[in-house]
């Protein structure tokens, strides 16, 4: 079994990280295996970092994943950033950090609101905003709605008022 040095160091970095602010926690780390759609794209290994909520208090947890995932996603944002700062091409990785299922759940709020505003747009063949999404689920939504050739996806407006538009293919 070949260990894998960039999950280590994810799994050391974040481990340290909250050791530094009071929290002594496991970080389990897992390859994240999904095929890529297209095979020309040289996408990075993912890992996903999940913190041990075994010693956490509610309140922790709470305040660990911030509102609407906030202080999760800056964690993440901070992980991404450092652990892949002057490390060559192939040491480089992405990481997602999850905590008490958080991911998970907010994907699939994710993937109904795609969904909901996919059929939107069929139906009534307009625009359809998807507002107050991070930079990361609007990368998502993209790739979910990617397989719809008769949609497309864009973003529009500034941080941190940027949303995602969903519209018919022929629109343009």
């Amino acid at each position: 079994m070949m260990t894998d040095s960039r999950m280590e160091r994810g799994q050391e970095w974040l481990k340290t990280l909250l050791q530094l602010s009071g929290l002594s926690v496991d970080i389990e780390g897992e390859k994240e295996t999904t095929p890529s759609q297209d095979e020309e794209s040289q996408e990075q290994d993912s890992y996903w970092l999940t913190i041990g909520e075994t010693n956490l208090l509610p309140e922790q947890i709470e305040i660990l994943t911030g509102p609407d995932g906030s202080v999760l996603d800056a964690i993440q944002y901070l992980a991404n950033s450092i652990l892949n700062l002057n490390q060559p091409q192939e040491e480089q990785a992405s990481y997602t950090v999850e905590l008490n299922g958080y991911r998970v759940r907010r994907f699939a709020e994710i993937r109904t609101m795609a969904e909901v505003a996919a059929e939107q747009a069929r139906l009534s063949g307009q625009e359809v905003e998807i507002k107050s999404l991070s930079s990361a689920e609007r990368r998502q939504v993209h790739t979910l709605l990617k397989e719809f050739g008769d949609l497309e996806t864009f973003s529009r407006g500034k941080e941190p008022h940027r949303h995602l538009v969903v519209r018919l293919a022929s629109m343009q």
